[in-house]
């Protein structure tokens, strides 16, 4: 899944309630390369829910992912021969969320401890599609962390065809934490994530979990075919655009500026707003922009304070971007 120019996998995370479409849209400014991930959405709601307002997306996404929740072959086989229908670039199973919800759903980190279950969903999924079918996981969960835990689960999967594995380098802790603290808590181990790489030269392995800065990014490409930023692409999302440059992106590529990343949203908020969207739904994914930078907190204020208004448009954008040069 190396990106056609031969560049390493830059990859931002799949993030419940966070990674909705104009989130991936405004991301996609930042970078023109990463590949984005929808927020997880289980199978089920792919049959029988609604599919437009779930499986929505920008053309501008692509390269864009649709992740998947389930353990039942037959109705995730049908979910990912609809959301390749819909144009989505490749489809991958959650095995490495932690929450009692998604577990009670008999899928996500729970699924480590049953490789035969998704290498069953990866073969029946291949089969309805073409395009590639991967998997997102954690290193362990429970007691169950040992590195040949990992290796047998990362076997057997790959013997149904799967060839590319997220890993997030924490193991997962079933019982007794938080989603969030699953983030926090478990240490990391990034030598475990290395390690299966070096064993499986065939596999792509793209590596999750604490990336917070680009010689830290660097790093782990020596070792691993990519790297998934998730919180750190959120809370300050101009990190993507250092790490486009950092691995070479042309300058014309990527933006010259945050205020020229808000000047190149403008017509997409008014085409979504037009289409019946809230302003706020759009305007809660650009609160980070400026973080760190002169102005970044006028920037959140006006935001916060304006964007969510009934009449609020494209002007309030415009209008919080003035208040940074302002403050600047």
């Amino acid at each position: 899944m190396t990106m056609p120019d031969a560049r390493p996998v830059l990859a931002v995370a799949p993030m419940m309630s966070w990674t909705d479409r104009h989130c991936r849209y405004f991301l996609r400014l930042l970078s023109p390369h990463a590949r984005l991930y929808t927020e997880m959405v289980t199978a089920a709601a792919v049959l029988h829910g609604d599919r437009r307002r779930l499986l929505g997306f920008h053309p501008a996404e692509h390269p864009v992912a649709l992740q998947l929740g389930g353990s039942d072959p037959r109705q995730m086989a049908e979910a990912a021969r609809i959301g390749a229908e819909f144009g989505y670039d490749e489809i991958n199973i959650n095995v490495g969320c932690p929450s009692d919800r998604v577990r009670s759903g008999a899928f996500g980190a729970c699924l480590m401890a049953e490789p035969a279950t998704v290498a069953a969903c990866v073969s029946a999924m291949r089969a309805e599609v073409t395009v590639p079918v991967t998997v997102k996981t954690r290193i362990g969960i429970d007691d169950h962390d040992s590195y040949e835990f990992l290796r047998d689960f990362v076997a057997t999967v790959a013997e149904a065809g799967c060839d590319t594995f997220v890993v997030h380098a924490r193991k997962a802790i079933l019982g007794g934490l938080s989603p969030k603290e699953n983030r926090q808590v478990p240490p990391l181990d990034y030598a475990r994530v290395y390690r299966l790489k070096a064993e499986h030269p065939g596999l792509t392995i793209i590596l999750n979990g604490g990336i917070t800065n680009a010689d830290e990014a660097l790093a782990h490409l020596r070792h691993v075919d990519g790297i998934m930023i998730g919180r750190e692409a959120y809370q300050n999302p101009w990190f993507l655009t250092e790490l486009e440059r950092r691995l070479g992106a042309p300058a014309e590529a990527v933006p010259e500026s945050r205020s020229a990343v808000v000047r190149r949203m403008l017509p997409y908020v008014e085409a979504t707003l037009a289409s019946g969207a809230e302003l706020g739904a759009i305007a809660r994914h650009l609160l980070n922009l400026f973080s760190g930078q002169p102005g970044a907190r006028h920037w959140r204020r006006h935001l916060s304070e304006h964007a969510h208004r009934a009449d609020a448009g494209p002007d309030v954008l415009e209008q919080a971007l003035a208040s940074v040069r302002e403050a600047a």
